[in-house]
């Protein structure tokens, strides 16, 4: 978010807050109608105090507009969040993060304890990649070892792959799935 958008939110919550509160004590009794309908009036009907709030009311209805109407998102953002961009002489290349999540899923599940694995990737702005691995591993695993071999292998995997530098492999075993029993007839 941008300062502008901060400061309008803070501006707009803290004027909802005002309100709120003022319709609470009307609503309960504790605060005179005719008093709060003098106040508004007196300002809204002095000279200066009139011209201040017009130009407030412009103010707020315009950066509202832009709010409601206009996305700030620039360019370079989406692409963030979509992937990385890489450039060379010969043109552009766009890695996406799903590219990487299904390299990092083929990786975890080429390990037999690996039941099933769902990825969520990170990219900062200097394309530096943080995964998050979720696994449900069989019975037989040895997940202190399956956690580090798995953490070596997708670094050096998605390096040789993507030439994108693996910061962080975050992994959480999500459950151990039990032995699948033969059927007995």
């Amino acid at each position: 978010m941008k300062i502008l958008e901060k400061i309008t939110l803070i501006i707009y919550a803290n004027i909802m807050l005002i309100l709120s509160v003022i319709l609470c004590l009307l609503v309960f009794g504790w605060l005179d109608v005719e008093l709060v309908g003098n106040v508004i009036t007196n300002i809204v009907t002095g000279e200066t105090s009139g011209k201040i709030v017009f130009g407030l009311s412009v103010v707020f209805i315009l950066l509202s507009i832009k709010c409601i109407f206009f996305d700030t998102t620039s360019k370079e953002q989406i692409k963030e969040r979509q992937g990385v961009l890489l450039e060379n002489e010969s043109g552009k290349l766009m890695i996406s993060k799903e590219t990487i999540e299904n390299l990092v899923n083929s990786v975890a599940l080429n390990f037999q304890s690996a039941e099933d694995v769902t990825t969520r990737v990170e990219l900062d702005k200097e394309n530096n990649v943080k995964v998050f691995v979720n696994l449900i591993v069989n019975q037989e695993a040895v997940i202190k070892d399956l956690s580090a071999n798995l953490q070596a292998k997708i670094k050096e995997k998605v390096k040789t792959a993507t030439d994108l530098e693996v910061k962080e492999v975050n992994i959480t075993v999500k459950k151990v799935a039990p032995t699948k029993q033969p059927e007995v007839e």
